[in-house]
C-alpha cells in the first residue's frame, strides 16, 4: 500500500496479491484458449485482451464517474466536502484525490481510480444532508482508506476477466442463434464441438471464477476500510451510525433507482439493495451486523483507559 498513516493490513495485501495472481492466470488461460480456437486471429485476440485490461485500468475513474452521472466539484462548489477531505488527507499524509458528486438519490459514496495520484472520491446527492459532519467525515475516511490501500485499483483490474468473459458469453449465444449449429470444418474444434459451445463454456467458467474471487476480496476490503477509517478519525461510532443511516435509507429509494446503481455495488460503501443482502458467497459486502460488531470492538478498544491518573500527593515513586 502507499505510505500513509492509515493502518496497514497484511491480510488485505495477501488477498489482493492472491486474487491478482489467480485472476491473471485465468485471464491468460482465457486468451490462450481463444487463440487455440481461433488460430488465424491469435495476434488480434492478444491485442484485444491487453487493450481491454489496459483500458479498464487507465479509464476506471472516468467510466465510474460517467456511470454514476457524477461531476468533479471545486472547493468553491463544495467547500465543506473539500475541507473534510483536506483535513483527512493531511491527517493520513496522503495526496488529495479529486472530489466528485453524483446526482442520484441513492445515499452512497465510492472511490475509484488507477492510483492514489489519479483517484476520485465521490458522494451522491442522496447522502448529502443525511449524515452529520462526523458521520460524513467517517464515510470519507473509509473511502480514502480504499485509495491508500490501492484495493480500488486491484478491484478494477480484477474485474477485467469477468467483463471479457461476459462479453464472450453474449457473443457465443449470438453465434449459436445465427448459424451456430453448422458443423463444418471451420465451425468445429478438434473435439468435434461447435466453436460457440467451447467459447460459451470457457467464458462461463472464467466468469464464475472471477465473480467469486472478486466477491471474496470485496468483502474483506470493506472490513479493512472500516477499521482503517475508524482508527484514523478515532470515531468508530460515527461510522457505525452512518452505515445504519445509509442502509436504512435504501428502503426509501425506488427499486428502479437501486437497479440502475447496482453495477457499482462492489465500490459503494454500502450495497444499493433493500433489506437483507444476498447470500454470503454472492454478496459484495459483509453483513451490516458484522461491520457494526467490528466497529463496536474498536470503540471499546479506543475507550479503554491506559493508565490511571497520577496522584501528585503521593510524592515521587520509591527508588
Amino acid at each position: 500500500m502507499s505510505r500513509t498513516r492509515f493502518r496497514s493490513d497484511a491480510g488485505l495485501t495477501a488477498r489482493m496479491t492472491s486474487v491478482m495472481f489467480l485472476l491473471g492466470a485465468v485471464f491468460v488461460a482465457l486468451i490462450v484458449v481463444l487463440m487455440f480456437v481461433f488460430p488465424k486471429f491469435w495476434v488480434l485476440i492478444g491485442l484485444v485482451g491487453i487493450g481491454i485490461a489496459w483500458g479498464q485500468w487507465y479509464f476506471s475513474d472516468t467510466v465510474a464517474m460517467k456511470a454514476m452521472r457524477a461531476r468533479e466539484v471545486t472547493p468553491e462548489q463544495a467547500p465543506e466536502l473539500h475541507q473534510m477531505i483536506d483535513r483527512l488527507c493531511a491527517l493520513a499524509d496522503m495526496p488529495k484525490p479529486r472530489v466528485g458528486v453524483a446526482d442520484v438519490n441513492v445515499p452512497n459514496a465510492f472511490a475509484t481510480g488507477r492510483s492514489p495520484e489519479r483517484s476520485v472520491v465521490c458522494v451522491t446527492t442522496g447522502i448529502l444532508g443525511m449524515l452529520t459532519a462526523d458521520e460524513m467525515e467517517a464515510v470519507l475516511s473509509h473511502e480514502l482508506s480504499h485509495v491508500a490501500h490501492r484495493d480500488v485499483t486491484v478491484m478494477t483490474i480484477a474485474s477485467t476477466a469477468g467483463i471479457m468473459a461476459g462479453m464472450l458469453s453474449r457473443g457465443a449465444q449470438y453465434g449459436a442463434f445465427f448459424g451456430g449449429g453448422r458443423r463444418d470444418n471451420n465451425n468445429n474444434n478438434a473435439g468435434g464441438l461447435p466453436i460457440w459451445v467451447v467459447v460459451l463454456v470457457v467464458s462461463l467458467v472464467v466468469y464464475a471464477i472471477s465473480f467469486f474471487l472478486t466477491r471474496l476480496l470485496s468483502r474483506y476490503r470493506e472490513l479493512c476500510a472500516d477499521r482503517s477509517g475508524a482508527y484514523l478519525t478515532m470515531k468508530p461510532r460515527a461510522l457505525a451510525t452512518a452505515l445504519q443511516k445509509i442502509s436504512g435509507g435504501m428502503n426509501a429509494i425506488p427499486q428502479r433507482d437501486l437497479r440502475q446503481a447496482s453495477a457499482m455495488n462492489a465500490f459503494f460503501i454500502a450495497p444499493a439493495i433493500k433489506g437483507m443482502s444476498l447470500g454470503q458467497l454472492t454478496s459484495t459486502h459483509p453483513s451490516l451486523e458484522r461491520r457494526l460488531q467490528q466497529l463496536a470492538k474498536i470503540e471499546a478498544e479506543l475507550s479503554r483507559p491506559v493508565d490511571g491518573p497520577v496522584d501528585d500527593h503521593d510524592g515521587p515513586p520509591a527508588l
